[in-house]
């Protein structure tokens, strides 16, 4: 008796390889017995997040006491990140919806970009204090600028309005991607636009390997995702008219729009350039934990 609790082997190689060591069964007997044994076929399961930081649950009680202090005093708390792209075409989308017998929704059977109308690039910003979505719709590539521009046409079209005459924002966010801890494009974006508004910006990022734990996956990308299930998304109309209709029982309501903007890659912020910021960071991780000031 070995260790080994699981194999890839077929039923019929299962089969063949017990009659070489002198065991004749039939398949049907050999699926009736390994279940009697408790096996069964399973997938693949993510739950392996990746090596926890040792400052790990020290960050995040940073983080609650920070959004503890904002809420407080009635600044806004944002949680931002891009959601998954999606080929613009008639593709099939995960999930399944009600239809009348005998009707199928019919969409491609290659999911070929050829024969796509474009990739939409969902960048969203979630309001974890009014429960409301905001969703930039790019069609071209997710980079700091374009996280940036989301936030910018987030405060112009609903924050501004939601908090007249607030001077700080708190962003949470995950530690890469256009709004990674590294990214220095990020930062400088991020400086030109507190200049712009006068905002004094915050920005705690979450520890390694706990993306998922960012508020706007559960609270705006699932619900997102339960909204349009089944549907393809056919074009960038559709996405839009789609992301505007996501709403719970509990209030969340999500205004959407397109971005036509164009993002190029590889945009390089010097070290000169950097040392112009005026950011202010933390004693306690300052990497996670910044504000970046208006500059005189």
């Amino acid at each position: 008796m070995t260790l080994v609790q699981w194999t890839t082997k077929s039923l019929s190689h299962l089969v063949e390889s017990l009659e070489k060591k002198e065991h004749v069964i039939k398949k049907s007997a050999l699926a009736n017995l390994l279940a009697d044994l408790g096996f069964s076929l399973k997938a693949n399961k993510k739950n392996i997040e990746g090596v926890s930081h040792p400052d790990r649950d020290l960050q995040f009680q940073y983080i609650k006491n920070t959004c503890d202090m904002f809420e407080s005093k009635g600044n806004p708390i944002i949680s931002v990140d891009c959601k998954k792209k999606e080929l613009v075409g008639n593709f099939k989308n995960n999930g399944r919806e009600w239809q009348p017998k005998g009707k199928n929704e019919t969409v491609n059977v290659y999911d070929f970009t050829s024969l796509s109308d474009g990739r939409a690039c969902p960048y969203g910003v979630y309001d974890t204090i009014r429960n409301t979505g905001f969703v930039n719709v790019g069609i071209d590539h997710d980079t700091a600028s374009f996280a940036v521009e989301s936030i910018r046409r987030w405060w112009n079209t609903v924050g501004e309005k939601l908090y007249p005459n607030k001077k700080e924002l708190l962003i949470t966010s995950d530690g890469g991607g256009s709004n990674g801890v590294r990214n220095r494009l990020w930062k400088k974006e991020l400086q030109r636009f507190s200049n712009e508004t006068g905002l004094v910006i915050s920005i705690t990022h979450l520890p390694p390997a706990t993306s998922k734990w960012n508020k706007i996956e559960h609270r705006l990308f699932s619900y997102i995702s339960m909204n349009w299930r089944a549907k393809p998304l056919t074009s960038f109309e559709t996405i839009i008219e789609l992301l505007s209709h996501t709403k719970t029982k509990e209030g969340l309501a999500v205004t959407a729009i397109i971005d036509k903007n164009i993002y190029p890659l590889g945009v390089k912020v010097t070290d000169e350039e950097m040392s112009r910021l005026n950011i202010i960071r933390n004693e306690f991780h300052g990497d996670w934990n910044y504000s970046i000031k208006p500059q005189r």
